[in-house]
């Protein structure tokens, strides 16, 4: 899978200025970890948020938006959201504070144990 360095991008702008905030590539894409858990990534197939277990079934309602599907199985509270969709800025805002607020939620990763 290649990197879309557009969805990187978008993706920058609606990250901009948070704490704990670490970038680099994984997936074959580029991801964003807030205090060393994953927050999201970005790559051609679209963007993969971390909305958290029961947090996702509004964003499924969407079009364009997909559970993360990791070796056959579905990953709950994980969702793939296309690139497209994620053009909508509102949409794409209104994911990033859901996934932010989820993830903020998780305790901290001790450098090295990610």
């Amino acid at each position: 899978m290649a990197r879309d360095r557009g969805l990187e991008e978008v993706v920058r702008d609606l990250v901009a200025g948070e704490a704990g905030l670490t970038q680099g590539p994984m997936f074959g894409g580029w991801a964003w970890l807030v205090d060393g858990n994953l927050l999201c990534g970005a790559r051609t197939d679209g963007v993969l948020l971390r909305l958290g277990k029961g947090n996702d079934a509004w964003a499924l309602e969407a079009e364009g938006v997909e559970p993360m599907v990791m070796q056959g199985r579905p990953m709950s509270g994980w969702i793939r959201v296309a690139p497209d969709a994620f053009a909508d800025e509102g949409f794409a805002r209104r994911l990033m504070v859901a996934a932010l607020s989820f993830v903020r939620s998780l305790p901290p990763k001790e450098a090295g144990r990610r």
